[in-house]
Formats: structure tokens, sequence, C-alpha cells
């Protein structure tokens, strides 16, 4: 009896898979989603139709997408995966000629009613492509440098296609996410410290090349970079967002002023206040125990997707697991960065509680995976 039929003959069938979903999982994911939905109604000054309801209805869909996904066996997604990561870059390339252009940058796809950034979802495909080829890969090889070599080309791909759109932030969370994955798989350390190394220079040379005409960044991506250094230099333009997101987090307090009690975002002084910066809003109405509480809410949901992939005995589902667990931890390390003013603004918003449909759906989606393989590992 081969490994593959082991599976399909220890795995549950039918309804019992209700039973083996990861419920604590799920209702964890949907309080994290119910902050975003409480706090959507106050920033739109108590009118549950602006954001919070569509945000809702997005969650219910995502949640029959998680459920669906969830019900199909792990090693069908592991054999698709070659599919889906194709299909992402065939995306994004969609997007550099015929995509949809908002607030300067080129990222989206017009579907009808339905727009699609399709850089959330080869964030995912990235994970399940890297997951199949460290499965498939002797244990032996992973640190050999052909067998580096072939998955930093399959993150440089779609990361490039990304940072073309322009889209900076999610470009970086594609090499952090990469990266994990191959950390998490056994490659050697020397090589990241070798990518550190070359990390620095790059760094040095964006800064060098500012100004001449091959500078490695836009022109606006260089005033983000600005601002961060010091925002106070220009409080009324390039650095008002940030200025404003710390005041709305330092005068919260331990408690907060209270709920739809926030001046910052009532008054409008608080930039993005639905989506990038929604954090700030719910530090400056519940204070330091509401930040903290959400805080714990999101370590929660990474603590639970770890101990799944410490359970799971397939090295496919493990990878996946701990890939979207990544994927998820820099999403909102990087978006508590940047409003809290410890990172530029890369435009990266707050998973489950940012106002945003292709992250939502995508999300849920990258949690059905979770689900699957969790539902379908050896027992």
């Amino acid at each position: 009896m081969s490994f593959l039929e082991y599976r399909v003959k220890t795995a549950p069938t039918g309804m019992a898979k209700v039973l083996h979903l990861n419920w604590a999982l799920i209702l964890l994911v949907t309080a994290t989603a119910s902050v975003g939905w409480l706090m959507l109604y106050s920033v739109a000054g108590g009118n549950i139709d602006t954001w919070a309801e569509p945000q809702m209805k997005r969650f219910a869909v995502g949640l029959v997408l998680m459920l669906g996904v969830a019900f199909v066996p792990i090693w069908f997604w592991r054999n698709m995966s070659g599919v889906a990561y194709l299909v992402s870059l065939v995306l994004l390339l969609i997007v550099e000629f015929f995509g949809t252009v908002g607030m300067g940058a080129q990222r989206w796809i017009s579907l009808g009613p339905i727009v699609l950034q399709p850089s959330e979802l080869a964030k995912v495909t990235l994970v399940m492509m890297l997951a199949t080829y460290y499965d498939w890969l002797d244990v032996k090889k992973v640190s050999r440098p052909l067998w580096v070599l072939i998955p930093v080309i399959m993150i440089l791909l779609p990361t490039f296609l990304v940072v073309i759109q322009p889209n900076l932030g999610t470009s970086l969370l594609m090499l952090m996410v990469g990266a994990a994955v191959m950390f998490m798989a056994g490659v050697s350390y020397w090589y990241f410290l070798g990518v550190g190394a070359i990390g620095v220079g790059a760094v040095a040379s964006v800064f060098t090349t500012r100004g001449t005409p091959w500078q490695f960044l836009h022109d606006y991506q260089y005033r983000r970079i600005d601002t961060f250094l010091d925002p106070t230099a220009d409080p009324l333009g390039a650095g008002y967002n940030i200025i404003q997101a710390k005041i709305a987090l330092g005068s919260g307090g331990w408690t907060g002023k209270g709920f739809m009690q926030g001046t910052q975002s009532r008054l409008n002084f608080l930039p993005e206040k639905h989506t990038d910066f929604i954090f700030t809003t719910l530090a400056e109405e519940f204070g330091f125990i509401g930040a903290f509480s959400l805080l714990a809410l999101y370590a929660l949901v990474i603590a639970f997707c770890i101990a799944s992939a410490l359970q799971n005995k397939d090295r496919f589902s493990s990878l996946l697991i701990l890939g979207i667990a990544a994927n998820f931890f820099f999403y909102l390390a990087v978006n508590l960065s940047m409003v809290m003013g410890m990172a530029p603004v890369v435009g990266v918003p707050l998973p489950l509680v940012s106002y945003g449909g292709s992250a939502m759906l995508v999300l849920m989606v990258a949690f059905g995976l979770v689900q699957s393989a969790h539902v379908h590992r050896l027992r």
C-alpha cells in the first residue's frame, strides 16, 4: 500500500470532516474579524452600510470558501499547487498590461462587480508551490546550491511582477514569506546570512542611486523613507499620516476614549482610517487594553496554526500551514510597525480587520488550506 493510499484510507470522510475541523481556529478568526466590523462601524460614524456590512458579507462568503477548501483532500491541493502558481503569474502579467489603476498604482483586475488583486493570491500560491517543492525534494539536497536556486527563482518571479506595479509592501512580504518557508524546510542559515549581507548592500545602493536616472525606487517611495526617518520635516504633507497615527495611538491611554469617541478618526484627522490605519482607531477608542486584546487574538491564531503543523506528519501539510502562518504574521507585523512609525508606510492592511475584498477572501481561502491539512492529517 502506497503512502498516498494510506492517507486516503485513514482520512475522515463525509460529515465526519466537520467534526475534525479546527473549530478553535475558526472561532478565533471570526472573533478577530468581529473586531474589524466593530471598528468599521465606528469610523463610519455609526453607519453600518458604509464599510461594516460589506465587510461582514465578504467574511460570510470567505467562510463558505474556507469550509469548501477544507473539505477537499489536502493531496488534491498539493497536486494543484503548480497550476495555482502559474495562474497567479498569469494574473500578475494581465495586471501589468490590462490592470485597473488606483491611487497611482496598477494592481487590480476588474471582473465586472469584482475587483481582484492578484498579488494577494500570489502570496498563497507561492507558499503552496514551495511546500510542494520541498515535499518532493530529498531532505539531503535541501541546502545544495542548485536545489536552493530553484525556489529562489520561484520567489523572485512573482516578486518582480509585483514590484513593477508598483507595490513595494506586498513584494517585501513575498520575499519574507518565501525565505521563511525555505528556512523552515531546512535550508542552511549560511544562505540567509549571505542574503542579509547582500540586503545591506542593496539598501546602501537605494540611497546612493537616489536622484540618478537609474534610481532603484520611485520618487514617492523615497518620500516614504524620508517620512519614516523624520515625519516632522513635512508635518502637513508626507509626514501627516504617521504624525496623526501616533497622536491617535498615544491619546488612547490605558482604557481609551470610548467606543465611537475617538477624535482623530471622528474629525477625519486620521487618514485611511478604515484600511491601513484602522489599528490606531482601535487604540484611541479602547486604549492599550483593547489593542493588546487584538494582538492576543492574532497570537492565538498563529499559535493554533503552529500547533496544527506540529501535529501533522505530512511534510507538505506542515510547511503549508507554517508558510500561511508566517504570511499572516508578517502581514500584521508590517502593518503595526508602519502605523507606529517603526517602518515606512507601505500600504499593507491589517489582516481580517482592515476594509478590503481581495485580502479578506484570499486570507480565508488560505485558512481553508490550513483546515484541509488539519482535517486530512495522518491519524
